[in-house]
């Protein structure tokens, strides 16, 4: 722990000087967090430090473990009706951000991360066809602009008109600060196939339902 967690030795002829001296540290340090230095043990279970990177650590079974504080959370939707423009060729939705997001800014499509850590991601989208033939569709997330290797593409196939579902998938991604993502999509027949969305109370008293969403939380670092 860094030197600030222990209190001045007493020392020399006068008391006062010691006492004076104690006092302060005392009113520095009574709501304080020692700090995690490299080195420290964690033998002992349930010792919280604060680590320099501006997060606190706990120990737990042999070793310092981040406390996951209340920061990179985040809703973001595509609350109207998503047209491509083309047939078998990409493009990045751009969504808009839910009130009380924390640790994101947004550039067009580009959502950009205020931190370093591990987030876990959800994504859905509704998928709709005015075709009675087969309509396929494909969603995949990028990062820095370059496709995420881990398997959490999606493809989904409509083959009725007036169809719609859902389709989701959640993955954990580990990004640095100031990393971005993007979710791409295409589709094979963009004069039959969309994203869909539907207005309020449209069959009894639910909610709008929006043509796709991104869920961001922040696990740990």
């Amino acid at each position: 722990m860094s030197i600030g967690a222990f209190p001045p030795p007493p020392g020399g002829p006068e008391w006062k000087p010691w006492g004076e001296r104690l006092n302060d540290y005392l009113r520095r340090v009574r709501s304080q967090l020692a700090y995690f230095e490299t080195g420290d043990s964690a033998k002992d279970d349930g010792i919280i430090l604060w680590d320099s990177t501006g997060y606190p650590v706990v120990s737990a079974d042999g070793e310092f473990k981040q406390i996951v504080l209340a920061n990179g959370h985040g809703d973001f939707t595509v609350s109207s009706d998503y047209a491509y423009a083309a047939s078998d060729t990409e493009y990045a939705l751009t969504y808009t951000a839910g009130t009380g997001n924390e640790g994101f800014t947004q550039s067009g499509s580009r959502i950009i991360f205020q931190d370093t850590g591990y987030f876990l991601i959800t994504f859905t989208a509704q998928i709709y066809s005015t075709s009675a033939s087969t309509v396929e569709f494909v969603f995949w997330p990028k990062i820095n602009g370059t496709n995420v290797a881990n398997g959490s593409t999606i493809r989904a196939a409509l083959h009725l008109n007036g169809a719609t579902t859902v389709v989701s998938r959640s993955a954990i991604f580990h990004v640095n600060k100031d990393d971005y993502l993007e979710a791409f999509t295409a589709t094979t027949n963009h004069s039959h196939g969309s994203l869909k969305a539907f207005a309020a109370n449209s069959i009894a008293t639910e909610s709008v339902c929006p043509a796709s969403t991104l869920t961001i939380i922040r696990v740990h670092r």
